[in-house]
């Protein structure tokens, strides 16, 4: 990190350095350098703040909220429906980020939206009264945080219609990886706990009475199980593989039977919808794709009826197929009026007379119109990014290649408007995910770059979702393999028609598009003339390492559709599959862009392919953006980000690019440049090399007494815990025991009489018992959650030390003196992987608790391989009891732990 004095000289040193250059400028209106190509267009127009977006009608049909920013960040606005949008008021005045998303509560009392801190994704629900008046001298009325946490990201599962006062979520704030169910008082922001997930939940499903039925959890095998609500507990009702999909859409108006997308069963390729019976099994095919080509897509309902009346296909572009003939009449009649237009049914009022109707394509980014069913009037409201000409963007078409093993691979071609469809400079634009897939419709990235003169391929490579089963597992273990064969043999393609260059041929990509730009450039270096990634992940261990504890529900998915670490099979793959491994073989020119505060794809990833490419003196342009996350959010840095990547493109490729930028622009590109030089790498520890710290004592047979606290996100939660040493043949046997608001824990281990290493540990909590032994450099046991169990099998680096129950009395055994560093080996139980630590003895402090004062030796410990856990103990220099102790705990969420001795006294 950069003192602040030598950041900001720094800044001012490249804005310099960009005056000088000429690229700071006010931004003309430039002609086209190229005979037949439109004007070249502003970027602002594709990637600045559009004036009005994601307009919502109200329930009872009284306003329309929409988003517009409000001094240049966007914000939440509301007006009565029938005003213009010029008597449009502010309710939210966020300056630091803008709002990424909001819904009305059922009763239209509220507007509730969710933010985050810079791109962490660990979002809080808040709510606001669109009635409201602002205080004296406020922009805004008042909004409540409903769950005011730090580190805890709240999932919304239900806004019931017969309870509108209330909405059912979760919260990761007891354990990171798994979200407790919770009902929302809206109006008093009360939060009343239903659930405590310590069943592994993903995700929960109310009728349509708000009545809590069903429950989806992933299973450690990976397969998908969808589970009864009982009284008592869980009754499994379906389940499908880890290669199949299957979930609860919603439940059926009878409120017995509910609708379920699947695709289990052997010969089943695609997603279908079916009716399911919780209470018999019995199992109706509602719908499959008429045509046999895509998945199923999505169900329309009428929440008048709760009929089904619709239902879509995302094919070459959207299909609908009506099954109620009011809703069927009145699409036919808004195609009539919006010819070529896709056209998708928005928010509507409770009564559905009034829609608030979304109608876009290719050349539309979207228009927003007021739909009167009943007056069958039509009222257009706004178009998003009103000033960009539509007439000059470029058509997107579908087309179908064949790949390197022939299987057919739908894509999406954008080709540049008014020339002639030969020898063009082509940008391959990979999708992020990589299960996710492309669609057809206005894409800003793909216009951007058409109208710079590009021809732009967007490949469905194996692995995209929407074209059945076969195709979405031809994807399973081919990163980087025959998945990056997907789009080399796109460009092989548009080369063999004559529209692409072979010379000039680029690839951008964010995601796993990041990760398929680097694989592209160092897998098939002779391929590609420049390449951006943006927020790519180059290392796929630390990546999986790296996966954010919310997700740990899909780390299996990962494991089997990607590859698996823990075994040396699929470490191998994962290790020949990372660009970062074969970077000595990149020749392509780099574009790296990257959010600092990224939990999916860290910032890692990033520096240290670029550290790679420094080190072997080859040249790589760096963007780092302190206030985002996984892909930017400000518009002030993606017009910073774009200005610079059409700039590189158009230095390697020959396509055209706008000149000058903005002063803010400016003074922002200046912020997010890096001087590769300067970037560092946690050092990192050579894992075989780490033993066990040598102890200078034994330990001594004694009982403690500990209070303690867990805080976080202003919460408290007091605990109370008992810590017994004593000897016996087999070593040192460590008990824990704590009580807990949640229940009662007990935690025990088993060490080795002479060097304090671990052999053994039980752990009982609730439906949970661990049982693992730690021998020969291998941990082996079993971890069983409600009668089912798994195996824990995992080849370890050397010895575990310091871990699990009395971790800290085996520290104070060490030969404790100020300066004292040790590095040892853990195992972390959940993920079933080692961890490296490393101690260092700070000082002598005093401190004083409720057993008394103490001269004691402060010990830090944290991880060796930059993970966020950190700890701290206090231990007393003349019996070398643990005094005191705090400890952040990622696995809360970053909750800070803290206990304190009570007393102590001689083991029974």
């Amino acid at each position: 990190m950069h003192k602040p004095s030598a950041w900001k000289m720094r800044v001012a040193a490249l804005l310099m350095f960009l005056v000088a250059a000429g690229l700071v400028a006010p931004v003309p209106a430039i002609a086209a350098k190229d005979s037949g190509l439109p004007p070249l267009l502003d970027r602002d127009l594709f990637f600045g703040d559009p004036e009005i977006a994601g307009a919502q009608i109200s329930p009872d049909g009284k306003f329309i909220s929409f988003i517009k920013p409000l001094d240049g960040v966007r914000n939440i606005w509301v007006k009565k429906t029938r005003e213009p949008f010029a008597g449009a008021r502010p309710l939210t005045a966020d300056t630091k980020r803008p709002i990424p998303a909001y819904f009305w509560s059922r009763d239209s009392r509220y507007i509730l939206f969710v933010q985050d801190d810079d791109g962490d994704e660990n979002y809080n629900i808040h709510a606001v009264d669109p009635a409201a008046e602002p205080a004296q001298g406020k922009k805004v009325p008042a909004s409540r945080e409903l769950t005011a946490m730090e580190k805890v990201r709240a999932a919304i599962y239900a806004v019931p219609r017969k309870d509108p006062g209330t909405i059912y979520i979760g919260l990761n704030d007891r354990d990171a990886a798994w979200h407790d169910l919770y009902r929302l008082d809206l109006a008093t922001g009360q939060r009343t706990l239903m659930r405590e997930n310590t069943e592994r939940i993903a995700s929960w499903f109310f009728d349509n009475d708000g009545k809590l039925r069903l429950a989806l959890r992933i299973a450690d095998n990976g397969d998908t199980e969808i589970l009864r609500v009982d009284e008592e507990g869980f009754t499994k009702v379906y389940s499908c593989d880890v290669f199949e999909s299957c979930g609860p859409v919603r439940f059926h108006k009878d409120n017995k039977r509910f609708y379920l997308e699947t695709n289990k069963g052997e010969g089943v390729d695609l997603t279908r919808l079916v009716l399911f019976d919780p209470a018999t099994g019995k199992e109706e095919l509602v719908e499959s794709d008429p045509e046999g080509r895509v998945d199923f897509g999505n169900a329309i309902f009428s929440e008048v009826t709760e009929e089904l009346v619709g239902t879509t296909y995302n094919d070459d572009g959207q299909r609908i197929y009506w099954r109620d003939k009011a809703f069927e009449k009145d699409y036919n009649w808004l195609k009539d009026k919006l010819p070529g237009m896709e056209i998708r049914p928005g928010s509507s009022t409770a009564d559905e007379r009034l829609w608030l109707i979304v109608a876009s394509s290719d050349v539309e980014p979207g228009e927003r119109h007021l739909f009167d069913r009943k007056k069958k009037k039509l009222t257009l409201q706004y178009r998003i990014f009103e000033d960009l000409p539509r007439k000059h963007l470029a058509r997107m078409e579908p087309i179908r290649y064949k790949s390197s093993d022939g299987l057919e691979v739908p894509a999406y071609l954008t080709l540049p408007k008014g020339v002639p469809a030969k020898n063009l400079p082509l940008m391959i634009f990979p999708h992020g995910g990589p299960w996710a897939r492309d669609g057809w419709g206005y894409d800003p990235l793909a216009q951007f770059l058409a109208n710079r003169g590009y021809a732009v391929l967007q490949p469905n490579f194996r692995g995209s979702t929407g074209y059945g089963k076969a195709f979405l597992n031809a994807g399973n273990n081919e990163w980087g393999q025959k998945m990056q064969d997907d789009l080399t043999w796109g460009v092989k393609h548009l080369v063999s028609q004559g529209i692409a260059d072979p010379e000039r041929v680029g690839i951008m990509g964010g995601s796993y598009g990041g990760y398929a730009t680097l694989a592209g450039v160092a897998f098939t270096p002779d391929v590609y003339a420049a390449a951006v990634s943006i927020v790519g992940p180059s290392n796929l261990i630390t990546l999986l390492d790296s996966i954010p504890p919310y997700w740990e529900s899909i780390r299996k998915m990962f494991h089997v559709r990607m590859g698996d670490p823990t075994t040396p099979e699929g470490k191998a793959q994962l290790e020949r599959q990372s660009p970062l491994n074969s970077a000595n073989k990149i020749k392509t020119p780099l574009l790296v862009v990257q959010g600092a505060n990224d939990p999916r794809v860290k910032q890692a990833e990033s520096d240290q392919i670029v550290v790679a490419l420094r080190e072997r003196k080859f040249p790589v342009e760096y963007l780092v953006a302190d206030n985002e996350g996984h892909g930017f959010s400000h518009p002030v840095n993606n017009l910073a980000m774009f200005a610079t990547a059409e700039k590189f493109l158009a230095k390697h490729l020959g396509g055209r690019a706008q000149e000058g930028v903005s002063e803010e622009v400016a003074q922002r590109l200046a912020e997010l440049t890096v001087d590769v030089r300067t970037v560092t790498l946690a050092e990192k520890v050579d894992a075989s090399s780490v033993g066990v710290p040598k102890a200078t004592s034994g330990l001594v047979e004694r009982a403690s007494s500990y209070k303690a606290v867990i805080e976080a996100g202003g919460q408290t939660i007091n605990l109370t815990m008992e810590r017994e040493i004593r000897a016996d043949d087999a070593g040192w046997v460590i008990t824990e025991s704590m009580q807990t608001p949640m229940g009662n824990a007990q935690d025990q281990a088993t060490l080795a009489r002479d060097t304090l290493v671990l052999l053994s540990r039980q752990v009982k909590q609730g439906p949970v018992t661990i049982d693992v032994a730690f021998k020969d450099n291998k941990a082996s046991g079993t971890m069983v959650m409600n009668d089912n169990s798994r195996p824990i099998d995992v080849a370890l680096g050397g010895a575990v030390f310091a871990d699990g129950p009395g971790a800290s009395e085996v520290l104070a055994a060490l030969p404790l003196e100020k300066g004292y560093t040790a590095t040892y080996r853990n195992f972390d139980l959940q993920a079933q992987k080692e961890k490296l630590k490393k101690l260092e003895v700070v000082g002598l402090e005093t401190v004083t608790v409720e057993a008394g004062t103490f001269e004691a030796w402060r010990v830090d410990i944290s991880s060796a391989e930059g993970d966020p856990d950190k700890a701290s103990f206090w231990i007393d220099k003349e019996t070398r009891r643990v005094v005191k102790a705090t400890a952040v705990l990622p696995q809360m969420g970053g909750a800070v732990l803290t206990s304190e001795l009570v007393s102590t006294r001689a083991s029974k």
